[in-house]
């Protein structure tokens, strides 16, 4: 069994996570600091909170962090947890945790926000994280905000909302989807089951 931690902000419920890991197999922890990883196998920022006080949530355990990728443990940002990998948001003033490059935009107007619901994925590049997942698939996205990378290489799958939106990136260790892949079904949990297979290795 794959033993995981799941960082809490203490912004909200992150039960579904949980219960998804547990299904396929994890044992899993809840934690609220990152200073005593060694014991787990990977680690996932949840998609649940405001960008500034996740930051500050995490800021104490900054340095723990960068050193957890660069010790490449897999870690898996969901949604905000995502876009905190990143140099900045236009959700915050905090600086993000700067271990990609590249930024954090809001969805453009035209759309009501926050934009809820299915939206089919359009894999553009080989993934980890979406092996066995069939280009089309349906996920479930909750968000007001979409990554900018520096490096459009790391961007395994978008979804069109009639503008192109960042739904899958991967980058050594570092895996992040835009939409929940605990709350997508089948499809999320294959996600789910490959992450913890990234894991065991």
């Amino acid at each position: 069994m794959v033993k995981v931690a799941i960082f809490d902000y203490g912004a909200g419920n992150i039960f579904s996570l949980k219960s998804s890991l547990e299904k396929n197999g994890a044992e899993v922890d809840v934690i609220t600091g990152l200073n005593h990883t060694n014991n787990y196998l990977g680690l996932l920022l949840p998609g649940v909170g405001n960008f500034d006080p996740a930051i500050s949530s995490l800021i104490s355990s900054k340095r723990a962090f960068v050193d957890i990728v660069k010790n490449q443990m897999p870690v898996l940002g969901i949604c905000l947890g995502m876009e905190m990998f990143f140099e900045k948001s236009e959700e915050g003033k905090a600086s993000g945790l700067g271990v990609l490059e590249g930024e954090v935009i809001l969805l453009p107007n035209k759309f009501k926000i926050p934009h809820m619901g299915w939206n089919d994925l359009q894999i553009k590049k080989p993934s980890k994280l979406l092996d066995g997942v069939k280009d089309g698939s349906w996920v479930y996205f909750v968000h007001s905000y979409r990554v900018k990378p520096k490096n459009m290489e790391i961007v395994k799958a978008d979804s069109d909302y009639g503008i192109s939106v960042p739904a899958v990136i991967e980058s050594g260790s570092l895996f992040g989807t835009q939409f929940h892949p605990e709350k997508s079904g089948k499809v999320g949990s294959i996600m789910i089951n490959n992450f913890l297979r990234e894991c065991k290795k």
